[in-house]
């Protein structure tokens, strides 16, 4: 029986003019889930709630087996990226290895170091200076060496050139040929989802408006890309 590496059931969470509303879907270990939508759907919240750094209203969250209240166990196990990276101004990449052999147990600077040189970064300059894409590249390289089964990754792509898109897509696609690691996937950029996951969940101003297996929504619509897909459903929306 494969095992669950994310399982969301009934999420919901409101504040001022916005609400996310009953969200639910799991990710079984060995594939990738896309989360699409606009920017204000809900994509970030969702992943915020996930990872208890907002409070849910409603709704249950298991990640790797363990509830909510006991992530703790399984922190380690998880590699998050951000839209916006937090590292501080003045660290650089050297600096960032040592700060986060202190945080994780499974901390491997040499898999670290061969991602700074894959993804071509300085290791001697400050953050401050680094470009958007950049900053992406290093919160990246920190997700991914530190042994981490669940990826949750929110708009990691978007400040990558096509290539460095694509290189990583790749990447990902290698980290879970396994069997034995996930990812969660939000981005604005359907093309990266098409190419990397098996699932579509496809939020609209913070309702579920579709859950659906890739190919067998590309199936049913024949000669569509799926950006295709999601604009044509988006259009729907706005005009309900």
């Amino acid at each position: 029986m494969v095992m669950n590496a994310l399982e969301v059931k009934n999420l919901s969470k409101s504040f001022g003019d916005f609400a996310l509303q009953d969200v639910s879907f799991t990710i079984p270990m060995g594939t990738a889930l896309g989360l699409v939508g606009e920017n204000g759907a809900g994509k970030s919240t969702t992943i915020s709630l996930i990872l208890g750094l907002l409070a849910r209203d409603g709704g249950e969250v298991t990640v790797l087996g363990h509830g909510s209240g006991s992530f703790e166990a399984v922190k380690e196990e998880l590699g998050v990226v951000f839209d916006e990276s937090c590292f501080p101004d003045g660290v650089n990449a050297r600096q960032v290895d040592r700060i986060e052999k202190c945080l994780y147990k499974n901390w491997d600077s040499t898999a670290y170091f061969e991602h700074l040189r894959r993804y071509d970064l300085p290791e001697t300059k400050p953050f401050k200076e680094y470009s958007r894409g950049m900053k992406m590249k290093l919160a990246l390289a920190v997700a991914l060496s530190h042994k981490a089964r669940l990826l949750l990754l929110d708009e990691a792509t978007g400040g990558l050139d096509p290539l460095a898109r694509d290189e990583l897509i790749g990447e990902l696609s290698r980290f879970i040929a396994d069997g034995q690691h996930a990812i969660l996937l939000s981005s604005h950029i359907v093309s990266d989802i098409e190419k990397l996951c098996d699932r579509v969940v496809f939020l609209h101003r913070g309702k579920l408006v579709l859950n659906e297996d890739k190919d067998a929504l590309l199936a049913a619509h024949p000669g569509e890309t799926l950006e295709g897909i999601i604009l044509d459903r988006t259009r729907k929306e706005r005009n309900a």
